[in-house]
């Protein structure tokens, strides 16, 4: 298995800069995902370390080895890309031994890793068939076959679901996730897809202008977002945001806007002192948003008319009009709430999030 360095990378194209001082150590049989905007230099940054693309600057080592020059097929490398670039006129088999084949493996060692691989993936009955006898989860899985029977070092996978609709998307990230722990290879995948960076990846890196904003496991990105941009991409529904002033009064720390009067519990509170008059942006997440009762204190309430409903079966989200800005709130599906109804909110005290308004750096 491998483990891989990128160190002080770069990547510009004439006056583009599209990839940006990227640093990261990659740990052996690390499951790795790299998730962000089109245009962020997600995909640039996985072509560098194929060797698909040439580095302006930096380096890339796998398993202390520098590799910047060295050609793709000298990287022990396997890349599964989104348009599954399978032979049409080849069988399933003759697909998945292509690359043995060139690099000269004997006849009894290329079919002993095909049918190992077809074993793994379950398309087993499949080999005989062309790609347009395939469907596209098939397809997929062919491409996955031709990866896995190279027995490369690092798995690199380009959007690889992208192509799929919604229930194949889901059934095939378990998959993804099965074979990763089965193989225990280390792998790099790249997504604009936070759910699929959420469930696949052991750590993400967030991607935003070709800059890295911020690297963790998916429940630090959720819990602790390092800025204003981490915090909307990752999550479903994205966070709620909110330009308030910051006050202290008789030693106390108050958030106010204008359908907000918050103070913050004690524990957000402490991180807020010294900042004092600033203006800063407060965020809150759907699921921290429920119906007040008599019981929550006006401090960490408020009032919303609902615009939109959304009933999802497991939850029924709102779509608020809460003074100036909008709002989304994710409720028990059985809310009583319509259109047109104006609704007393409560705020998960524990769950506030405060950015700079300038830097946009979490306080």
């Amino acid at each position: 298995m491998a483990q891989v360095v990128i160190r002080n990378l770069n990547k510009k194209f004439d006056e583009v800069h599209a990839v940006k001082d990227v640093n990261l150590n990659i740990n052996d049989k690390e499951f790795i995902v790299f998730v962000g905007p089109s245009g962020c230099g997600k995909t640039t940054t996985l072509r560098m370390v194929a060797g698909l693309e040439s580095i302006t600057s930096g380096d890339i080592l796998i398993n202390d080895t520098v590799v910047n020059e060295l050609p793709p097929m000298d990287r022990d490398i396997a890349m599964v890309f989104q348009n599954y670039a399978l032979y049409p006129h080849m069988s399933v088999y003759d697909n998945m031994a292509f690359g043995l084949k060139m690099r000269k493996f004997d006849k009894a060692e290329i079919g002993k890793r095909v049918q190992e691989a077809a074993d793994i993936l379950d398309i087993g009955q499949l080999l005989k068939r062309k790609p347009r006898q395939l469907s596209g989860g098939q397809r997929q899985r062919v491409a996955l076959g031709r990866a896995i029977v190279r027995h490369p070092q690092v798995f690199l996978f380009d959007e690889p679901l992208s192509n799929l609709d919604a229930k194949l998307r889901v059934q095939m990230r378990v998959e993804l996730k099965k074979l990763h722990n089965r193989l225990g290879t280390t792998a790099i995948y790249v997504t604009h897809d936070q759910v699929e960076a959420m469930t696949l990846g052991d750590r993400v890196v967030v991607m935003k202008d070709g800059l890295v904003q911020q690297v963790g496991a998916p429940l630090e990105l959720y819990n602790q977002p390092a800025n204003r941009f981490v915090a909307g991409f990752i999550g479903s529904p994205a966070m709620n945001f909110a330009p308030v002033a910051m006050a202290e009064r008789d030693g106390a720390i108050w958030l106010e806007g204008p359908e907000f009067r918050i103070k913050p519990p004690e524990p957000v509170a402490s991180r807020l002192r010294g900042h004092a008059g600033k203006e800063v942006v407060l965020g809150i997440r759907p699921e921290d948003l429920r119906l007040a009762n008599g019981a929550d204190s006006a401090d960490l309430a408020f009032e919303a008319t609902v615009e939109v409903t959304e009933q999802l079966g497991s939850e029924i989200l709102l779509d608020l009009k809460a003074g100036p800005g909008q709002m989304v709130a994710a409720l028990e599906p059985t809310a009583p709430a319509k259109v047109g109804d104006r609704l007393r909110l409560a705020i998960n005290p524990n769950r506030l999030h405060v950015f700079d308004a300038r830097s946009e750096a979490a306080i």
